[in-house]
């Protein structure tokens, strides 16, 4: 029989509207050591399952009870571009956008708005220190697959074929170096290389370690297409601290780079809650220890800087930013996480992103969650408008 699997809504607010939620638990009750890998394995293959399985990232809409489920699995399609029949101008500060076949007009206010947020913050470009030799950003934009090769539900990067998906990822970056030729991009896989649990499993830490044979794995996917690889963390009831110093042999190696979701780390006034049971929390202490540690790592490894992506759709996802202290071997990005209508993204952007400046941002695209309700996916013709633009773009 298949492994057991968790489906439940998990919701925030955006400026009083629901905002559909990155997650992505993963159940099982062996862990994913390299000690406990065969075991692991043979369980899978007696099922004729995956080794693990779970919830897509972002919960259902607050409005909508089923199932994450019943979401169609048939192959993405980008929005059409070809019905577009020029643009539309806001005249006051001529911001001009593009018109998609399926965008609405609230749509396109709410990328004006955020358009203009951007022009008009304070803190942008921020200021930090003259980036170390070798430096990704901002000469490059990344363009990433996210998930997990042991579940079809986590994301684009396990829920197709390997040749199948890194073709998909290709017509990206080729979509991407079309709408922003000035722009060479970088291709990128990001595994999910510690997954939140919705049971306690060894250690009562609620989170699931990948082993190296998997990480391996998908670092050759990656290298494949001359690209760069993330291992992403959600602690659980786990720590940054005890999360990181296993995966910094990876990231040695000067073409892989990190991720950390707020979500899943269940601290602060999180403690002692199930991760996937509310949003959880990253504050800026914790951030700059990964930033002193990957710095550090970089520096004495004489390696070009990392790249660390902090996911967020929630004010509270991170607290005291503004404490977030900058190092020129750490290039940090804030991703605009959370699934929803195309305005709820814009705004959120411009709520959680734009007006917190830390370094870079980044904006995340799903397949599935992001056109669910009929809407098209937003385009890198949109996204490039945005100021400060995203230079790191992640597609599950």
């Amino acid at each position: 029989m298949p492994l057991p699997h968790l489906s439940r809504p998990v919701r925030s607010r955006a400026r009083g509207v629901a905002i559909c939620v990155a997650s992505a638990i993963l159940l099982s009750s062996a862990a994913c050591t390299d000690e406990g890998a065969a075991d692991v394995a043979a369980m899978a293959s007696a099922a004729n399952v995956p080794t693990i399985d779970g919830v897509v990232d972002g919960g259902p809409p607050a409005s909508d009870s089923s199932s994450v489920d019943t979401v169609d699995q048939s192959t993405p399609q980008a929005a059409d571009e070809t019905g577009s029949a020029g643009s539309i101008v806001i005249t006051d500060s001529v911001i001009s956008v593009p018109m998609i076949k399926g965008r609405t007009t609230r749509d396109s206010l709410a990328l004006v708005r955020a358009i203009r947020a951007g022009r008009n913050a304070p803190g942008w470009p921020v200021q930090g220190p003259p980036a170390a030799a070798g430096a990704i950003l901002p000469g490059k934009r990344i363009v990433a697959f996210y998930g997990n090769p042991l579940s079809r539900r986590m994301g684009v990067l396990g829920e197709y074929p390997v040749d199948e998906m890194l073709a998909m990822l290709d017509k990206e970056v080729a979509a991407w170096e079309k709408a922003d030729p000035s722009t060479p991009v970088v291709p990128a896989l990001h595994l999910v290389a510690t997954v939140a649990q919705a049971d306690p499993g060894r250690g009562n830490t609620y989170r699931l370690r990948m082993d190296s044979t998997l990480i391996g794995k998908v670092y050759d996917w990656a290298r494949s297409r001359n690209g760069l690889l993330f291992l992403d963390v959600q602690t659980g009831w786990s720590t940054i601290q005890d999360e990181l110093p296993r995966l910094l042999p990876w990231l040695e190696n000067p073409d892989v780079h990190l991720g950390i979701d707020p979500e899943f780390n269940m601290h602060g006034d999180r403690q002692g809650v199930k991760p996937g049971a509310k949003i959880g929390t990253y504050d800026a202490k914790d951030i700059n220890y990964v930033i002193r540690t990957l710095g550090k790592l970089s520096a004495e490894k004489n390696i070009p800087p990392k790249v660390l992506v902090i996911h967020r759709f929630t004010r509270k996802m991170v607290t005291n930013s503004s404490a977030i202290r900058l190092d020129p071997h750490v290039q940090v990005v804030m991703d605009m996480d959370g699934w929803g209508p195309p305005w709820l993204k814009f705004d959120s952007y411009r709520d959680f992103i734009i007006s917190e400046p830390v370094q870079y941002t980044g904006f995340k695209l799903f397949y599935k969650n992001d056109v669910r309700k009929g809407d098209p996916l937003l385009t890198p013709r949109e996204l490039v408008l945005l100021h400060p633009a995203p230079m790191y773009i992640q597609y599950q």
